[in-house]
């Protein structure tokens, strides 16, 4: 059986797809790898079902689509109970294996993304797509949610087209951590991450299609004060989470979730955090990006 992508929900055929037909734990043909590519540009967000994966699979599978970055462990150093630093750690699970206690620092990570967010829009990298996969969920809560941003666009009135586009937002690793409380770092830590420059307003290079694009890492916006910049940025994420806007994935074991963030928000849901939930993500860059340790 050759790979498939089919609309998850008839009503709207472009945006979230699911693909059947693909072991993921085996190496991609240059076939499926383009066929997925094509799909990640017209939905936004792919799902595939009954797929787990060990780390090292993980790790394979998603190297075939672009280098991976491990994030803000970059800046934190935090520990990993993981085999690769590009792994990255969305469960409540602590370092020896158990659930982590509510005292514990990595669950600031686990709340802050329960905010609408695209990943690592805080580092002056190119960031493409990022992958989930399901290990452990809970029965209730912990659900993930897409936001369409290209919808999102289309569905503004012209007037607020007129004033945010050519507007730029600056985007701060730690914005969401600190506004949850989580201040304890040091500016050398800060320093590794400083605000990056993005428009609010972009065209998804694969689809040709024009992208709004708030993010709660978003500080303050371009020539406006900070009160007012912050206000637009509530309302542009208020607009872009309208129901209309959003899938919400009920995670089973096995499911694993590609999306791209130059043109989707996603966010976690609630979750009693005394009940384990173990999902694992990797972030992908564009393909033809060096990183400058390898490029030096």
């Amino acid at each position: 059986m050759s790979l498939v992508i089919t609309p998850e929900n008839p009503l709207r055929p472009s945006f979230v797809g699911v693909v059947t037909g693909v072991n993921l734990s085996k190496p991609l043909d240059q076939q499926s790898i383009e066929a997925i590519d094509r799909g990640m540009d017209h939905y936004g967000v792919l799902v595939f079902r009954d797929q787990p994966l060990s780390q090292d699979e993980q790790i394979d599978l998603s190297v075939q689509f672009g280098p991976l970055d491990s994030g803000l462990r970059k800046a934190t150093g935090a520990a990993t109970r993981f085999k690769y630093d590009q792994l990255i750690d969305i469960g409540n699970v602590a370092l020896d294996g158990s659930i982590a206690n509510k005292d514990n620092k990595k669950l600031i990570g686990v709340l802050a993304n329960q905010l609408w967010h695209s990943d690592s829009t805080f580092q002056n990298l190119p960031v493409k797509y990022s992958m989930l996969s399901a290990v452990v969920v809970p029965e209730e809560g912990g659900q993930t949610q897409w936001a369409d941003l290209r919808a999102a666009w289309d569905a503004l009135p012209e007037s607020t087209k007129k004033y945010v586009e050519g507007k730029t937002g600056w985007h701060s690793a730690f914005h969401s951590r600190i506004m949850l409380g989580d201040s304890d770092y040091s500016q050398e830590q800060l320093d590794k991450f400083p605000p990056v420059e993005r428009p609010l307003v972009h065209t998804h290079p694969g689809s040709g299609k024009k992208v709004l694009f708030p993010s709660v890492h978003i500080t303050h916006v371009s020539d406006l004060a900070v009160p007012e910049g912050r206000l637009l940025v509530a309302e542009l994420l208020e607009h872009a989470t309208q129901a209309q806007f959003v899938y919400s994935h009920s995670w089973r074991p096995g499911d694993y979730v590609m999306w791209d963030n130059r043109s989707t928000l996603h966010r976690g849901t609630r979750y009693d955090l005394s009940i384990r939930r173990d999902l694992r993500r990797t972030t992908t860059l564009e393909r033809d990006y060096v990183p400058a340790e390898i490029a030096a």
